[in-house]
């Protein structure tokens, strides 16, 4: 697989590890609750910029920087659910790059940021549920002619790795091309940066994990063994970051280790009184914000919140995430491409707000 700079993960030197060695649940059931990354930063923001205290936060909105994906992409496009749900484009990137991410081992050059995680989040009608589909960084995809936000136009390509149509036309195009293999209509777009990712961690305190199994990636220096550990927003970016020293090294089984540490964060957020501390939620709210890109509709606290509060209804419990079914490219078995007939059928659900059939979610390069 890609050995690029997203992929290298923090400072050198080997994290300090915090916690015993509770064992870990078994797989299917972590699959199934596993990397709930759906929503998990909106949630955050929710928290921060509704209710009681949101004069607190107001002066927050100048952080949030936001892309005008309609504008950029004009009227071809697939056309919108048929009913009242909702499809997001979730990102993690190191688009504001600069030096903080450059310490961090993200390369400190913007025009070499990637999309180091995405998602496409399907909110059905009614927003009882979820489902965050990922899509591997290294799936090869067509990507569609694109505009440039300078305005120069970049030919349609094939077979281009998903993660690199970020850095190469921008994040409207990762929007286009979502939408050309898909043919889902994307509504929104959030986008984190992971310098700003590890000040939330920090800011919040840590997050515990239940690591999986033993961890040492000589890339980033992580080490952890097997079990319960607190991790420092360092250490915790280096883990969703890892792909040496989990599986078979690899960006598929990375997956895995993101959803479940999102999930992780969103638990811990909850179980903190923000509410009682305005000081702290000022804090975390700061962080998340500066971290946070939008399109233009959701490019303040107000939207932010008006739209989080209509997802009031999504229990975690009952949100699923799953990976776009894949398989290993002939040609370049450090590749894989999009499994069919199951991704299609996947892709077909969502663009009619159904329930995703259990042979759309299997992937044949994980033997799922």
């Amino acid at each position: 697989m890609s050995h690029d700079g997203m992929s290298q993960g923090t400072r050198e030197g080997r994290p300090a590890s915090r916690g015993g060695g509770r064992k870990q649940r078994k797989g299917p059931r972590k699959r199934r609750r596993g990397l709930k990354i759906t929503l998990g930063v909106l949630l955050v923001l929710l928290l921060a910029g509704g209710g009681t205290v949101y004069w607190l936060y107001s002066r927050l909105d100048g952080n949030i920087q936001g892309v005008d994906i309609d504008k950029a992409l004009g009227e071809d496009r697939p056309e919108r659910l048929p009913t009242s749900g909702q499809n997001l484009l979730v990102l993690g990137s190191d688009s504001r790059a600069g030096a903080e991410n450059k310490e961090l081992g993200g390369g400190g050059d913007v025009s070499g940021a990637r999309s180091d995680t995405a998602m496409v989040v399907h909110i059905p009608e009614g927003r009882s549920r979820a489902v965050a589909v990922s899509i591997p960084r290294d799936t090869l995809v067509t990507r569609p002619e694109c505009t440039k936000a300078d305005g120069s136009t970049v030919p349609s390509a094939n077979r281009v790795m998903f993660n690199s149509v970020y850095s190469q036309v921008g994040p409207a195009c990762v929007v286009k091309t979502v939408e050309k293999m898909s043919e889902v209509r994307i509504d929104h777009y959030l986008e984190i940066n992971f310098a700003g990712f590890k000040d939330l961690v920090d800011a919040i305190g840590g997050v515990t994990v239940d690591v999986p199994q033993d961890i040492h990636d000589k890339s980033s220096g992580l080490d952890l063994t097997k079990g319960p550990h607190k991790l420092d927003g360092t250490e915790s970016l280096a883990y969703v970051r890892t792909r040496h020293g989990i599986g078979d090294g690899s960006d598929l089984g990375r997956i895995g280790l993101q959803q479940q540490f999102l999930l992780a964060l969103l638990s811990e957020v909850k179980s903190q009184d923000l509410l009682g501390s305005p000081t702290k939620s000022y804090r975390i709210a700061s962080s998340a914000t500066r971290s946070l890109t939008t399109d233009a509709g959701l490019a303040s606290l107000k939207s932010l919140a008006e739209f989080g509060r209509s997802m009031n209804g999504v229990d975690p419990g009952n949100m699923e995430t799953i990976m776009l079914p894949v398989a290993y490219d002939k040609q370049d078995r450090n590749r894989v491409v999009a499994a069919e007939p199951q991704a299609g059928d996947l892709w077909k659900a969502i663009r009619k707000d159904a329930t995703i059939p259990e042979s759309a979610k299997k992937s044949p390069a994980t033997g799922g």
